[in-house]
């Protein structure tokens, strides 16, 4: 069937399967064994309006999630996950519903004045980040060597790194950054700012992923988002967990998947 027929299934069963990584704030199980997160709290929206009442959600690893979503584990990744070109090569995705820049945590009153990649390299700072973090590539391109970079497995590791000193700085999402850094009295969160990519200013956009073979259900998915972000709605869903309306954004899959 031309563009797949999942959305006829989904409305037959009356549930879709959401998959999820487990990440604050974008898609997780909270302390009372609830699913919320960004993601999932907008696709219960939208698949509210899309005749399917219900989501139940499929907890995964990150690196799971494409093989898990192509090998139907779960009907959809919810996950807030970074568009880009290489897994614009595995599925499909919607329009993003946040855009993201980088920041870092520092120590109070930035004392080596850090604002970008390009200042790390200069002043020789030690420089930590995630397992798997698109911030990696962003230091190497500046310059930096990808042997010296600290890799600790999530924000509250790197923001423990730079209170003890062990390293000068944590490169994370604006998002990420920002809600750590407000348990610390010793650290703060540097101003966004948009990594170079081929010498351009590159903001990363997060989306839904869908089967290369769902269109029908993706083109749906996609008109129920435009309405909300023209409404309004969009803002007051993903604002509880911390994003602003600088992280709202009209781009498109189209333009992120091109790089």
């Amino acid at each position: 069937m031309e563009g797949g027929d999942l959305l006829d299934r989904l409305r037959a069963q009356g549930v879709a399967r959401l998959g999820i990584a487990g990440e604050i704030p974008f898609g997780y199980i909270d302390t009372n064994g609830k699913l919320t997160g960004e993601a999932p709290e907008l696709a219960k929206v939208i698949f509210k309006r899309l005749g399917v009442d219900r989501v139940q959600p499929v907890p995964t690893e990150f690196g799971s999630l494409i093989p898990g979503l192509n090998s139907q584990q779960f009907d959809v990744v919810s996950a807030g996950m970074y568009i880009n070109p290489e897994r614009c090569q595995q599925v499909i995705f919607s329009d993003p519903d946040y855009q993201m820049k980088d920041a870092f945590i520092v120590r109070k009153g930035n004392p080596k004045g850090l604002h970008d990649y390009a200042d790390i390299v200069e002043k020789k700072a030690k420089f930590a980040t995630g397992t798997g973090y698109a911030e990696i590539g962003y230091a190497v391109e500046a310059g930096y060597k990808e042997s010296d970079i600290l890799i600790v497995p999530d924000q509250v590791a790197g923001l423990n790194a730079v209170e003890a000193g062990r390293v000068d700085v944590f490169a994370g999402t604006a998002l990420t950054v920002r809600e750590v850094v407000k348990k610390s009295a010793k650290t703060e969160a540097t101003e966004p700012f948009a990594p170079l990519v081929d010498g351009k200013p590159h903001v990363d956009g997060g989306g839904f992923a869908f089967r290369p073979t769902e269109t029908k259900l993706r083109d749906a998915f996609n008109a129920e988002l435009r309405k909300l972000k023209e409404s309004g709605e969009l803002f007051r869903i993903l604002a509880p967990f911390g994003f602003t309306r600088d992280e709202m954004t009209d781009m498109t899959a189209k333009e992120l998947c091109r790089g």
